[in-house]
């Protein structure tokens, strides 16, 4: 995946320095082509005669060869790289980079740079948690750099805590998956720009009375994520969201706010025939009250008896509404049986391939930030994912969309 990728490596005055000596080998290993820049003061740490001789490259600290007045052409670089990794950087070079001071050509470079960003800090436990740092740091994510958060161990300092950089071979992982991703983009965006994809999130309320209702745990984060990842591919989504407090804005996605399960399938049932496809991920109530009271229900400290009735069953009418040139996919939230429970329900409902969650598996589910999924098609192929962020849990499931989408 690193093959013939062209990295700067950018080095920074940290006794993690040493570190950087063994990101450079992993990466030549990887057949990557590697350009070192370092600061003044990182050649303190580790020559640059030690990084010229692994990264098989001069290294560069200083705007121009002072024996023969050669340039080091900081734009040239910016443009020549796949992918810059700051490694280690430390709070000095951070604060720089978040307000835009350009005082060497690491900083230069860094600023004309039209590649990612990758930052990997290194410093002592309370410098890295002090709040200008994590203002610095946060300032750096909100525009677009990538920041490898930094290990909990033990520091040059001898204190233990978080602000070890973190280790070589987990940062050439980390630029694995990003270049790996990358390429799923590009695949994704050629088969999904411009087409209409329905997505349901959240979940339901069904009243008892105006202050009481049925519902369940969803945060609706699943949905959203699907919804943004896939506008971001140029498909054009229409969001039938349940109540959550999620907001998002973009404009390849139209929002239809519903509460009730009858108002969502109404909702969805008007608008999937339009649409090259479905995914089902919000968690509709099974039941609603059979009668709904006007009033609130005052207590009597007495038994009441609440009868309930099954709401509609909007995957199921919208499998049996799908055409040849349509997919539909849905989701399984189950706490037993889960493979034969997701099974039956994929073959019931006309779905082309279901989403299972278990309610055993912990970080994956409702509320959570993460999930953790495995995908059934309708040919019975099983594919098991790790746990991981909801919006690249979203990549996955899209990725399976691609495949089957007409």
């Amino acid at each position: 995946m690193l093959k013939g990728k062209k990295i700067i490596i950018g080095v920074t005055g940290s006794i993690a320095a040493y570190k950087t000596a063994v990101l450079i080998r992993l990466l030549k290993k990887e057949k990557a082509e590697v350009k070192v820049i370092m600061t003044e003061l990182a050649r303190e740490f580790i020559t640059p005669l030690t990084l010229a001789t692994l990264s098989g490259n001069a290294v560069m600290v200083d705007f121009f060869n002072p024996e023969n007045g050669e340039w080091n052409n900081h734009v040239n670089l910016g443009l020549w790289a796949d992918v810059f990794v700051i490694a280690p950087a430390t709070a000095n070079t951070i604060g720089k980079m978040a307000n835009g001071i350009a005082d060497n050509l690491l900083l230069t470079t860094y600023l004309s740079a039209k590649c990612p960003v990758f930052i990997a800090p290194a410093m002592d436990k309370d410098m890295y948690n002090h709040k200008a740092t994590r203002k610095n740091i946060q300032t750096l994510h909100n525009t677009g750099n990538i920041i490898l958060e930094a290990a909990t161990g033990e520091l040059a300092s001898g204190l233990e805590g978080k602000g070890r950089m973190e280790e070589p071979e987990k940062i050439v992982n980390e630029l694995r998956d990003f270049f790996r991703k990358d390429t799923l983009k590009k695949k994704l965006l050629e088969k999904l720009n411009n087409k209409k994809i329905l997505i349901t999130a959240g979940p339901t309320l069904e009243n008892i009375d105006p202050v009481r209702y049925i519902s369940n745990y969803s945060s609706g984060k699943m949905g959203y994520a699907l919804a943004e990842e896939l506008a971001n591919l140029g498909t054009k989504v229409t969001l039938v969201s349940g109540p959550t407090n999620l907001i998002l804005n973009h404009p390849n996605i139209e929002i239809i706010d519903v509460v009730r399960a009858d108002e969502m399938y109404k909702q969805s049932k008007s608008r999937f025939k339009d649409m090259h496809g479905a995914i089902l991920a919000a968690a509709v109530a099974d039941y609603k009250p059979k009668k709904t009271s006007g009033e609130k229900i005052k207590g009597s400290g007495k038994e009441i008896v609440l009868e309930l009735e099954p709401t509609v069953d909007i995957a199921m009418e919208l499998g049996k509404m799908k055409n040849k040139n349509q997919f539909l996919a849905g989701f399984a939230l189950e706490s037993e049986n889960e493979l034969e429970n997701a099974r039956s329900k994929l073959k019931k409902k006309n779905f082309d391939f279901i989403v299972l969650n278990s309610l055993k598996d912990i970080g994956a589910g409702f509320q959570h930030d993460t999930n953790k999924i495995s995908i059934i098609d309708k040919n019975n192929n099983l594919t098991n994912f790790k746990l991981k962020l909801k919006k690249d849990a979203a990549m996955d499931i899209i990725d399976k969309i691609a495949e089957i989408i007409e």
